[in-house]
């Protein structure tokens, strides 16, 4: 992130103490060298490696051995990889591993990226950290423990937990609300450790990790700015710091002396941690440390006198020299850090929703990738299957797990990157997305006869079409899965040649088209198999049933009333457990009704948008980061066209929202949807639920477009959203002297709801948005952002966000008490994650079934425990560390074949201490029950979250919190060794490898 936006990096650990009492020990400064590598942002990572990051790394490396004293952090692992991989010469990796082995080199974080904290899902977060994890232990056999999540525009609760589960000792944080850190540093408690969720800290007290807040400046730039496209050839950059000499040393040493003491006021110790760098720094390390050496020694020899001594460090050094102090903390509870503003009127709330469309791409991207890991894990055990090639899987599924990382990074998943660099993430996305596609289609042709399903041959038309849905859910899951086909009359078939209950109806996308509707029904980890096929229909007198036909009832446009009349006449559309009435003098819906409860609830939909300043001159604007509205929302329509589209299985109530009553196109759209569950079919989450999807844009300029949803429940504004898909936040509406609106928007990564004391409406998202309550009974989703502005900083980098896309969002609906919604809530989230994944290809030959398809035996995991991971990693090094570092030290490095016979599980408990009777209780599993599918389980070993650690072998450090307390120690329940049973605690997340049995 720049120079300008950047929320100053030397850190301030501010330990608590009376008001006016300092220390009376001389101040010692830890000096950090580091560069913030954005992995993206402005530039590509190809044109970042070109101009800076390959010599960062080149220069740093040579530095180092210069100096015995100079110590460095390298963060982001993506550009270290590309580093190794393709630049370092062979010199420079011994010279590498040496100073890791001196602690002079030190790899901090150690994930691909520094991830965004408040779009970011929690299963991306892992995977992003895993991937790096097992770069740098495969590659040195190292560790990282601890974090420095400098940049990520404010801080969520569930990072530190992750950290923690990681193995890391303490975690370093940065972006907080302004009027929040001024308030922390004047009661001189900015930088206290965190709690965990509740139910960890009962259950898990060794995830306590402490966090402490940098800030103030990043130091002196001696070796200047770097130079795009390329470094310039006679080695003068912009902007270069005057060098230290003998006539300024001590204007430099009183410089830096000042800030030290400045922000020594804050601390209880006298330590001090200052961070010596920023973007893009460190290109030319040579220039830097020839300016650093001689000051750190200048300062040294008159410390007596200046009351300051200094010296490099390594995060790690700072954090020690801290631990070994043994001082008493206070806890901040669990709350997250969210939202961030910089200034009154700068809310950084605008990210939230920038760029939906690659929000979305990056969470289908994600889904996509877990459903694979699942598959290819099943296709290779118990044995493998076919003619697949093991090492090409991998590459399809290596490929795909790197560009999800990327995705995560903090000037990425946010929206508040360049246009080319975003064109960069969709690409390697959409590259890794047409792998895996093309192995789990690979899978399941392996699975099939040679007379099964073929494309037909050329000169014939197909005979119609086969589809192989595959559920990579570790439940049970009746759904409904969505087609397009170019015939109205369709029979749909099982594998054993049944019909199927399914739907045709016009398709909304492609006039030309119908979209079928199928309920399926498909256990864990298992697939169905449907051959559809064009039919006349049911003919009178014939036996062959049909997909039923919708019929569409339409409604005229209706012009926007300003006030609502006495009268209704309202048209009802239910299922088994809702019955939705609409306004036919509005189109729009008026309310719903739940069934078990036996509650109306008024709810109303529609379209507004935030109309934005550009201008500077004009005062503040909105932009790719902030959002800045100067007045309160408008609807964005004058009129709503609707049309209810009815079926057996399915009806569909369509709006169209036009911005005047003669206009042609439409610029806002509602589909929702509610599902019949024929006789026989256990579909409690597919009936309690209304599933909408959104059409929005392209917008005006300087537009930012919001559903509201307006009810009679009495929520006070308060609403509640999740910290990245892991834990709820309460976010009770504050009044601000400036800017109110925006600061009162939150994340909501992958759930919401609002409540009273009878009801509660839940919001499940499968991207990311910005929500509210600004009124009473009010909940509005920010959906998308079109803004232009003059900023000369915006301007320059090309971040004034000119998106003129259309998205297509999807939420679903859940309303009722809170205990129906609790129990439901967190499954139907995560089954709108991870739906079915649908593999459609064309039918040759008239065979009335698909032959030669034998079910595999189901996974199944109780409804509470979440299968966060099932994959094969392919990593290249013994679980064994005394092993593992035999071999490093032999020089057998990345000889060794990938290991397929390791499969990484990871489960996670889906719900929090108290939040439902039975489905918040610990839950007792026997692996070699659940998995017994894929073989006989021979050992389970359990693991730190991304796999580097035995826990056994994982001794966090513990923090004094009171007299006698201490926090954060690796006391783990008593557990048998490699045991199969296990028992899984709420919200608690436990990883393992598991070994089968080699058939």
């Amino acid at each position: 992130m720049g120079q300008l936006r950047w929320l100053p990096l030397l850190a301030l650990l501010l330990l608590l103490r009376p008001p006016g009492v300092q220390s009376a020990d001389p101040i010692q400064a830890f000096v950090v060298p580091h560069s913030h590598m954005d992995v993206g942002w402005v530039y590509t990572v190809q044109e970042s490696m070109q101009a800076y990051a390959a010599n960062v790394y080149t220069s740093v490396v040579e530095e180092l051995a210069r100096g015995q004293q100079r110590r460095f952090i390298a963060v982001e692992q993506e550009f270290f990889r590309l580093w190794w991989d393709g630049v370092a010469s062979e010199q420079q990796k011994h010279q590498v591993r040496q100073l890791l082995e001196e602690g002079r080199l030190e790899f901090v974080i150690g994930g691909q990226v520094m991830h965004d904290e408040a779009v970011t899902h929690l299963d991306d977060q892992i995977l992003q950290l895993t991937e790096g994890h097992g770069f740098l232990y495969k590659t040195f056999g190292i560790r990282p423990q601890f974090s420095w999540h400098v940049d990520p525009f404010g801080a969520s609760a569930t990072t530190p937990t992750l950290f923690a589960l990681a193995g890391f000792n303490a975690h370093l944080g940065s972006r907080i609300d302004y009027d929040l850190k001024a308030a922390m540093q004047e009661a001189r408690v900015s930088g206290v450790p965190r709690l965990l969720p509740p139910t960890l800290a009962v259950h898990r007290a060794r995830v306590f990790s402490p966090n402490f807040l940098p800030s103030h400046r990043s130091g002196f730039y001696w070796n200047g700015v770097a130079v795009f496209p390329k470094p310039p050839p006679d080695g003068v950059y912009p902007n270069m710091s005057e060098p230290v000499t003998p006539a300024n040393i001590n204007l430099y040493a009183e410089a830096l002396v000042a800030n030290v003491k400045q922000r020594a006021t804050w601390f209880q110790t006298p330590h001090v941690l200052w961070p010596w760098g920023c973007d893009k720094q460190f290109f030319n390390a040579s220039v830097q440390f020839a300016n650093m050496d001689p000051l750190l020694d200048h300062i040294n020899s008159h410390a007596a006198e200046l009351g300051v001594s200094v010296q490099y460090a390594t995060l790690g050094d700072y954090f020690r020299a801290l631990h070994a102090l043994n001082v008493t903390w206070r806890v901040r509870d669990h709350h997250d850090f969210l939202p961030y503003s910089t200034e009154p009127f700068q809310a950084w709330t605008g990210f939230y929703t920038s760029r939906s469309a690659l929000k979305g791409l990056a969470r289908r991207a994600s889904a996509l990738l877990y459903a694979g890991e699942s598959m290819f894990t099943r296709y290779m055990w118990p044995a493998p299957h076919g003619h697949l090639d093991p090492a090409w899987a991998l590459q399809q599924l290596q490929q795909l797990r790197w560009a999800v990382s990327e995705v995560q990074h903090h000037d990425a998943i946010t929206g508040t990157e360049s246009p080319k660099v975003r064109d960069m993430y969709v690409t390697h996305l959409a590259s890794g997305m047409l792998g895996v596609r093309k192995l789990m289609a690979s899978i399941v042709l392996d699975k099939l006869q040679p007379q099964a399903p073929t494309v037909a041959s050329s000169g014939a038309g197909p005979a119609g079409h086969f589809a192989s849905v595959y559920n990579p859910l570790a439940w049970t899951v009746t759904t409904v899965v969505t087609l397009t086909v170019g015939f109205p009359g369709v029979r749909v078939t099982d594998e054993a040649g049944h019909p199927v209950p399914s739907q045709i109806q016009n398709s909304t996308e492609t006039p030309s088209a119908y979209d079928l509707l199928i309920l399926t029904t498909i256990p864990g980890l298992s697939y169905r198999h449907y051959s559809i096929r064009p039919t006349a229909g049911a003919q009178e007198g014939t036996q062959e049933p049909a997909a039923t036909v919708a019929s569409t009832l339409q409604f005229g446009r209706r012009r926007r009333r300003r006030t609502s009349p006495a009268g209704r006449r309202l048209v009802p559309v239910a299922n088994d457990c809702y019955i939705v009435l609409l306004d036919q003098d509005t189109n729009l819906m008026h309310s719903i009704w739940e069934r078990q409860s036996n509650r109306t609830v008024r709810v109303t939909q529609e379209f507004l948008e935030y109309h934005v300043n550009g201008d500077v001159k004009q005062g503040p604007i909105s932009d790719n980061y902030l959002f800045t509205p100067g007045k309160a929302a408008v609807p964005a329509w004058e009129a709503v066209g609707m049309e209810i589209v009815a079926g057996q299985l399915v009806t569909e109530i369509r709006q169209y929202f036009y911005r005047n009553m003669t206009a042609r196109n439409y610029t806002y759209a509602i589909r929702s949807r509610l599902t019949h569950m024929p006789q026989g079919h256990d579909g409690e989450l597919l009936c309690h639920r209304i599933e909408q999807e959104y059409r929005a844009g392209p917008l005006e300029l300087n537009r930012e477009a919001v559903l509201r949803t307006s009810t009679s429940l009495n929520n006070q504004q308060v609403i509640s959203s999740d910290n990245n898909g892991y834990q709820m936040q309460r976010r009770p509406y504050l009044s601000y002297v400036n800017n109110s609106i925006a600061r009162n928007y939150y994340p909501m990564v992958q759930s919401a709801f609002m409540e009273d004391d009878k009801s509660r409406l839940v919001l499940l998202s499968e991207r990311a948005h910005g929500i509210s309550s600004q009124e009473n009974g009010q909940v509005e989703v920010m959906l998308h952002r079109r803004l232009s502005n003059n900023f000369d900083w915006d301007l320059g980098y090309n971040l004034t966000l000119n998106d003129t896309s259309v998205v297509h969002p999807v939420l679903w609906l859940l309303l009722g008490s809170w205990s129906l919604t609790a129990a439901l809530g967190q499954r139907s989230a995560v089954a709108l994650q991870h739906r079915p994944v649908v593999l459609f290809g064309d039918l040759a030959g008239t065979a009335p079934k698909l032959p030669g398809l034998q079910q595999q035996e189901a996974v199944t995991l109780p409804p509470n425990l979440h299968l966060q991971i099932l994959s094969i990693p392919g990593w290249r090094y013994s679980s064994n560390h005394t092993e593992h570092a035999q071999s490093l030290r032999k020089g057998h490095r990345g000889e060794a074949q990938a290991d397929l016979r390791r499969v990484l599980l990871r489960l996670h408990h889906l719900y929090e201490v108290g939040e439902d009777p039975v489905l918040s209780q610990p839950v007792t599993v026997n692996l070699e029950a659940v998995l017994q599918a894929l073989g006989s389980v021979v050992a389970v070993e359990e693991r730190s979250l991304t796999g580097t650690w035995d826990v056994g072998m994982l001794h966090r450090w513990s923090w004094r919190t009171g007299p006698g307390r201490r926090r954060g120690d690796t006391t783990f329940p008593s557990r048998p060794p490699g045991g199969p049973i296990i028992t899984v605690h709420p919200k608690e997340i436990r990883t393992f490898f598991v070994h089968f049995q080699q058939q």
